[in-house]
């Protein structure tokens, strides 16, 4: 099997490279960008949608581009390389997704043709306090009054939710199930409180009281299966986004090694140095095979096979994350804990991916759980 990007994927690989790393190539640029909000660069967000970014998972008759999983990801390694803080993940691929996997097609091209000309910032307000990385939604309900639909919960912690212009948020049916609506972010009953994650970015506090918002899709239709499957392709880019993030750090951490002196030597000549920036390199290409093969079953695979393919992928990630994180902080010494460094960026932003949707515990409890649903192996038949 081929797995090296054709001619096109290449070219969107190099094109992507040359638009961030313009952006980001000096640390020092991100830092800024972060510590103002919304938390990122609205013009780049711009660049982004005149490059098509922005449209890439969606349809050409919603105003996309209609690419495959495999283009996608390599827009969010390109992103993790850089630790680019555009909000490319939750509200293209997650909340983008969710609209374009479950509403009408008025909803589709209003919606995601905004977001694809970058106009529009999208926020995916599913997660609820107290309950982790559910598919269904408790806390917040739907009512409805006519053709009249309100909100009344609380979604916490809402990526970029103090910023986005339309809300995604799921919320329990009348008759039970989970639905999902579409809420301005200039509803009334809204109150969104800001506050910075501890990767630079920015999510919120999201309350809803009583506030007006639109079926996506059907009216009253359970759709907590779609939003399993979109999350799982979330899970999928956001492991992508990690490698990408894990690759730089490596190689920062590899350039800092054999350019660094101690006791007149480089610390690439001490040898247990190099054997632990070599299991740094075992850790990456696991996380890396394991996140390229996830990306091809979304391409081909069921939504049950995706699932699974997202927690293998997601365990891994999670695993080599903190492993290349720590031990790229601890090589680089004192200079790793200072926030004027990069690599301490990457080592948060590999922490936040690792909880944003899933952490190793979880994915890890997940697969346990369906042990007993594959057959035994007998290693010496």
């Amino acid at each position: 099997m081929d797995f090296t990007y054709d001619e096109e994927q290449q070219a969107l690989r190099e094109a992507v490279r040359g638009l961030v790393g313009k952006a980001y190539s000096d640390y020092e640029q991100r830092r800024q960008t972060v510590a103002k909000d919304p938390g990122f660069d609205e013009s780049q967000w711009g660049r982004m949608a005149e490059m098509g970014l922005l449209g890439l998972p969606f349809s050409e008759d919603d105003g996309g581009v209609g690419a495959g999983p495999v283009e996608i990801s390599i827009v969010a390694e390109e992103l993790g390389r850089v630790v680019a803080p555009e909000p490319y993940l939750t509200s293209v691929v997650w909340a983008g997704g969710l609209v374009s996997a479950v509403g009408t097609a008025e909803q589709r091209a209003e919606v995601l043709g905004a977001l694809s000309a970058g106009e529009s910032v999208l926020a995916p307000a599913l997660a609820e306090p107290g309950r982790r990385w559910a598919n269904d939604a408790t806390a917040t309900t739907a009512s409805v009054d006519g053709d009249t639909w309100t909100l009344t919960g609380v979604k916490e912690p809402v990526i970029q939710g103090e910023r986005a212009d339309v809300l995604v948020v799921s919320a329990m049916l009348p008759e039970g199930g989970t639905g999902l609506f579409l809420v301005a972010g200039d509803a009334s009953g809204l109150t969104r409180t800001g506050y910075a994650t501890h990767d630079g970015g920015r999510a919120a506090k999201v309350a809803l009281d009583g506030t007006p918002a639109t079926p996506l899709g059907e009216a009253g239709a359970d759709v907590a299966a779609s939003i399993a499957t979109v999350t799982d392709l979330a899970r999928i880019m956001a492991c992508n986004e990690a490698v990408g993030a894990m690759e730089t750090a490596l190689r920062t951490t590899s350039a800092y090694l054999t350019s660094r002196k101690q006791f007149g030597v480089t610390l690439n000549t001490f040898q247990a140095l190099t054997f632990r920036a070599a299991d740094m390199y075992i850790s990456l290409e696991l996380a890396k095979s394991l996140a390229v093969w996830a990306t091809m079953v979304v391409a081909s695979g069921s939504p049950a096979e995706i699932a699974e393919a997202a927690q293998r992928a997601s365990l891994q990630v999670a695993r080599a994350g903190r492993h290349i994180g720590q031990e790229a902080i601890q090589l680089h010494g004192g200079i790793g804990m200072t926030a004027e460094y990069s690599i301490g960026a990457y080592t948060s932003r590999l922490t936040f991916l690792d909880h944003l949707l899933g952490d190793a515990a979880h994915h890890l409890r997940a697969l346990a759980a369906s042990v007993g649903d594959h057959a035994e192996v007998d290693p010496l038949p």
